[in-house]
């Protein structure tokens, strides 16, 4: 099996739980899947580039275009959703 045959084999569940992995590495705190990352306090603009580029080397995506909004970092769900969509070929731009 290719490195690349063991990441399309991966699962939504295993792309939510390593982003999640990496936020709690990060914040120190516990993320729900479905919590606004970025409002009440939470984190900034400058840390959705940080999440960019860990998705980009940790999943072998390209994130560029119109899947840079704000939109696509807010939430756990959104992050694996953008993940899945990426490697099935549907880019943004």
């Amino acid at each position: 099996m290719t490195a690349e045959t063991g990441r399309a084999a991966e699962s939504t569940d295993d792309v939510e739980q390593a982003v999640q992995r990496f936020l709690a590495a990060r914040t120190r705190t516990t993320w729900e899947p479905d919590r606004d990352l970025f409002t009440g306090g939470g984190l900034s603009s400058l840390f959705a580039m940080e999440l960019v580029v860990h998705l980009e080397q940790t999943f072998g995506v390209v994130i560029a275009g119109t899947d840079l909004r704000l939109d696509n970092f807010r939430t756990v769900h959104a992050m694996t959703a953008l993940v899945r969509r990426l490697r099935a070929g549907g880019g943004g731009d």
